[in-house]
């Protein structure tokens, strides 16, 4: 029997709040555990994503992240969290190279606040209609916003603007329709947004789990998506806005985006290390 050794932390937290943000479990060595395994642990304990952290050839470690239903090339909240942990263990400088499916993701930490550089997006036009994309979230037509997009960093997800604040609120996705409409890698996600103030927003993100859509607390990933919007739109840079997400969670959630004039992504936000314990297998 094996032991290994993991870590819950809370990632994009809100004002300290320990019990706020999105909940990720890292295991702090991998080593000895198979894919079957990886993912039947993500599936013990039922978060988002659980991460596995092992050697590395080309980074500080590989890290691979699972969801309890498959595994995934990129994620937000699991690189600020496990670049976290990562860190506890070793200590050291505060700019780590994390190795993912999706590429070689740099993060770097300041007290609590840890960041992200995401890949440079690509992008591409939904193929359903607004008035069809409306009707998948259980909005009005004029609900939607200016040109959603599929846009990828890394984990391709439907970002799409929404004309009020009200209409966020009001989104109430059917899950059959919005799979009509999925990612390249076969996923109905979508992350919903509207700008509240100036620099300030407000988001919702949905994701698949079996037949059912779950709400995210906080999408790092998608956060990272909405930079690529940005760019696809041709806003003024450099652009930086604070995001409001898991209000209808019971997660209270706030990330940071900055996109800035040399086109780089960064998405931050708070860590906090809430406990630890050992599985035996």
């Amino acid at each position: 029997m094996s032991q290994f050794n993991y870590r819950l932390v809370n990632v994009f937290t809100r004002n300290a709040g320990t019990l706020s943000g999105n909940p990720l479990c890292v295991f702090e060595d991998g080593r000895g555990l198979d894919t079957s395994t990886m993912q039947a642990l993500a599936l013990q304990f039922n978060l988002s994503e659980t991460t596995f952290i092992l050697p590395s050839t080309r980074a500080d470690a590989h890290v691979r992240i699972f969801t309890p239903r498959y595994e995934m090339p990129f994620a937000g909240h699991p690189t600020l969290g496990t670049a976290f942990v990562c860190h506890a263990i070793k200590g050291g400088e505060r700019q780590l190279q994390l190795e993912m499916q999706a590429g070689i993701i740099p993060v770097s930490g300041s007290g609590n606040r840890w960041t992200f550089t995401a890949n440079a997006p690509v992008w591409r036009d939904i193929g359903v209609t607004r008035p069809a994309l409306a009707d998948m979230l259980g909005l009005q037509a004029d609900d939607i916003g200016e040109r959603p997009l599929w846009v990828n960093v890394g984990k391709e997800q439907l970002i799409v603007p929404l004309t009020s604040e009200a209409a966020v609120r009001r989104v109430r996705p059917d899950a059959a329709r919005l799979a009509e409409e999925t990612s390249r890698d076969g996923h109905c996600m979508a992350y919903v947004f509207t700008e509240t103030a100036p620099g300030r927003v407000l988001a919702r993100f949905f994701f698949p789990s079996g037949a059912a859509l779950l709400e995210d607390p906080a999408t790092g990933s998608a956060t990272a998506n909405f930079g690529g919007w940005l760019l696809a739109m041709q806003r003024s840079l450099p652009h930086s806005l604070e995001i409001s997400q898991g209000e209808y969670t019971g997660r209270p959630s706030t990330l940071y985006l900055d996109v800035d004039a040399r086109q780089r992504i960064r998405v931050a936000g708070d860590v906090i290390d809430i406990g630890r314990g050992t599985i035996e297998l």
